[in-house]
């Protein structure tokens, strides 16, 4: 579970500063260094939701709703550690 977790926090991260250099960058994020390497660390999680989203939505909304399955997939998983590790004891979950 923690592996599930942690690939989660990268990708999060990964959207988080795609996201914030688009906006930073504005019209010439296309040609940023930093943020194509964001478009490859994210491209997996992007083209996996595009996959199971329906058409409807457009393609503006995918990495926002990648956003959210992953931001749930590391809610779930962080729960699940916190109840592993409350049923084997704390010192031995470290």
């Amino acid at each position: 579970m923690s592996a599930v977790k942690l690939i989660a926090e990268i990708a999060l991260m990964a959207l988080a500063g795609q996201f914030l250099l688009g906006v930073l960058a504005g019209q010439k994020r296309e040609g940023n260094f930093f943020y194509k390497l964001l478009q490859v660390l994210t491209g997996p999680f992007v083209k996996g939701m595009r996959l199971i989203t329906p058409k409807v939505v457009i393609d503006r909304h995918i990495p926002l709703a990648a956003f959210v399955l992953l931001s749930t997939v590391w809610v779930f998983s962080t729960i699940v550690k916190i109840n592993l590790c409350l049923q084997i004891g704390v010192e031995q979950c470290r």
